[in-house]
């Protein structure tokens, strides 16, 4: 049996803004009204469907909790991230809040603070992907930014269709790989303890699979696929979404990719934290990188 929805996602059903850009651009209009400081501040997108899904440790932060609760009136944010237990087509009533905070204190608000961006953390790459699949993070997206070994997440585990359609729609998709023929990737293959060309091979073919989908393009779209390669030592395997959300992997020694710490990083209003450092270690390696043309 599925699980119940919350609250929060029946309603949203309900007024028809259950997909992200909706629900962003409804969010958007309140903060202005409220908060202007707050417009943009949404929630990314795999931040939004954790929320829906109940993904969730304590609520969701503040500022958020804020633009929910004038989004709803008379429901508290509490409230919204509750479980539904009705049918999900019967739209529920706020219940009455100030006999509820009678009968018992309000809890406090459970925002991450002094995490520095980082929203949620994953022993491995596959307890990632089954919490947070490809399409959650790729649909819809307008820029994605990739680099990593062989950034299996898109070449092997995103459609080819829906990439496709992606880069059709105008999304920039910058993919910087590891150098198949170069000095680094044979020291990788040596520490993951992998027979000589293992990893090179696999690296060369995931680019030559962007390599054909790039030819499938329309002359005005082939340009959104961008493709380079760096010959460094691999640290990271980051990927950066819309600006907004940013997956870092490290590379352990004697440790498969697949089997290193995941981490989602999403950016916050206030000071810089580990959005930007991730960010900027992609920008800074993209500047450098050797391009490669069809």
């Amino acid at each position: 049996m599925a699980d119940k929805p919350t609250v929060l996602k029946v309603l949203l059903r309900q007024r028809h803004l259950q997909g992200h850009r909706a629900f962003c651009k409804e969010y958007d209009k309140l903060a202005k009204k409220l908060e202007p400081d707050l417009v943009g501040s949404g929630p990314s997108k795999a931040q939004f469907y954790r929320w829906l899904s109940r993904d969730l440790q304590g609520l969701p932060y503040a500022h958020h909790c804020r633009i929910l609760e004038a989004m709803f009136p008379g429901w508290t944010a509490e409230q919204l991230f509750q479980e539904h237990t009705g049918d999900i087509e019967f739209v529920p009533e706020p219940p009455n809040t100030a006999a509820a905070t009678t009968s018992k204190p309000k809890p406090a608000q459970h925002t991450v603070q002094g995490m520095a961006d980082v929203t949620a953390v994953f022993p491995s790459r596959p307890a990632f992907s089954h919490e947070i699949p490809p399409h959650k993070l790729f649909d819809g997206a307008e820029q994605i930014s990739m680099v990593g070994l062989s950034l299996n997440l898109l070449c092997q585990s995103y459609p080819d269709r829906s990439l496709l359609d992606l880069l059709e729609s105008g999304t920039v998709v910058r993919c910087l790989f590891l150098d198949p023929a170069g000095r680094y990737i044979k020291e990788r293959e040596r520490e993951e303890s992998h027979p000589e060309g293992v990893l090179s091979t696999l690296t060369t073919l995931n680019i030559q699979t962007l390599q054909r989908l790039q030819g499938k393009l329309s002359p005005e779209a082939r340009g959104n696929l961008r493709i380079r390669t760096s010959d460094e030592a691999v640290r990271f395997n980051i990927t950066v979404i819309d600006d907004a959300t940013c997956v870092v992997q490290l590379y352990l020694p004697d440790a498969r990719g697949v089997e290193s710490p995941t981490f989602v990083v999403e950016k916050q209003p206030g000071p810089p934290g580990l959005f930007e450092t991730f960010s900027q270690v992609f920008e800074s390696m993209w500047a450098r990188s050797k391009e490669i043309t069809a």
